[in-house]
């Protein structure tokens, strides 16, 4: 008798543990779904760093919203070609289910790593996947890849130049010439000056230091304003050359408000932010909902933001009110913004 009451006792623990000791905080002993997604960034970079800390930000709200679990292995090339193809190749045998591509390069050489494997790609801030031949088109991109891009609108740039200096007659343009992200919008901007009559002064740097020398070189040219793309190059060394433009009063206009940021006199473009959110729902709309890369449209967005540095502007005897009225009818809406290294 006693050893049967003793047997029933362990049946009844033993039953009770598989209840409730194996239990997860749902209730249930049923694991979450896991997915893991490798990003690679392209450089440390203002803008950049902002997208990337977004897309991890918007991902982990779709996973708590889903109850899934959303890994992201994050790591970042510093533009170095031999490091990106090694982060890609651990990527690749981690068996990543998406791959995040961060500016145009980490994005092509993951394209070029997934030819046979065909993981998804989402890329960020590819300024013309078009003419990179990333996709065949942005409504169908036709591949196993997608993404946002930060197509700059440089027409609307080349106004701002004139609305706030309509005589100017000497227009410097710098730019890597090795960077893709450049290509079409310096094209553009040669189109636009040529037709309204402007002198147009071209300065080049692949370095920190050979921008230096090319900004230097464009005030020994007394040039009336410097356009650059949106430039990785170039916002890298803005830091380094930013106050020797405020000093001359060479108002300096580029592609990003990451620009702005590290003293540009104005950046113009897309709120990175906002991009790299969307870039987050499109990985996770192939990870949950099983969506095709290939049918899958990329995201473009208003380039109608100008970022005025404040303290560039006063330096140069420029007080932000009336640059928000003169830069105001040609924008979507006109923001200060002080120099620093990071948002």
């Amino acid at each position: 008798m006693k050893k049967a009451v003793v047997i029933l006792i362990v049946m009844l623990c033993a039953l009770s543990f598989a209840f409730c000791g194996g239990s997860s905080e749902s209730g249930t002993s049923t694991p979450k779904k896991t997915y893991t997604v490798g990003l690679c960034n392209f450089v440390d970079d203002a803008s950049l760093n902002q997208i990337c800390d977004n897309i991890k930000d918007r991902l982990s709200e779709i996973a708590k919203e889903k109850g899934v679990e959303i890994k992201v292995k994050y790591d970042n090339c510093n533009a170095d070609a031999n490091v990106m193809s090694q982060i890609i190749a651990n990527f690749i045998a981690d068996k990543v289910d998406v791959m995040i591509g961060v500016a145009t390069p980490v994005a092509m050489q993951m394209q070029a790593a997934t030819e046979d494997n065909r993981i998804p790609v989402v890329f960020a801030a590819v300024s013309d996947p078009l003419a990179t031949g990333i996709v065949a088109s942005l409504e169908a991109p036709g591949a196993n890849i997608t993404g946002t891009s930060d197509f700059l609108d440089t027409t609307a740039m080349m106004n701002l130049i004139f609305a706030l200096n309509p005589g100017a007659k000497k227009i410097g343009l710098l730019y890597d010439a090795g960077q893709d992200s450049s290509t079409t919008a310096i094209n553009t901007a040669k189109e636009y000056l040529k037709k309204k009559g402007v002198q147009i002064v071209e300065r080049m740097g692949t370095t920190v230091d050979e921008v230096i020398l090319a900004a230097n070189a464009l005030i020994a040219d007394k040039v009336d304003a410097v356009f650059t793309p949106s430039d990785n190059t170039i916002m890298t060394a803005e830091l380094s050359i930013y106050e020797a433009f405020a000093k001359a009063g060479i108002p300096h206009y580029a592609g990003a408000d990451s620009f702005a940021l590290n003293g540009a006199f104005l950046g113009y473009g897309v709120d990175y932010a906002n991009l790299g959110r969307v870039t987050g729902e499109m990985v996770a709309d192939i990870l949950l909902n099983g969506a095709d890369p290939a049918k899958t449209p990329v995201r473009t967005f208003d380039n109608g933001t100008a970022t005025v540095n404040t303290e560039t502007a006063s330096a140069m005897g420029l007080d932000f009110d009336s640059l928000a009225k003169t830069f105001g009818p040609y924008c979507t809406k006109v923001v200060p913004i002080t120099t620093a290294e990071s948002f």
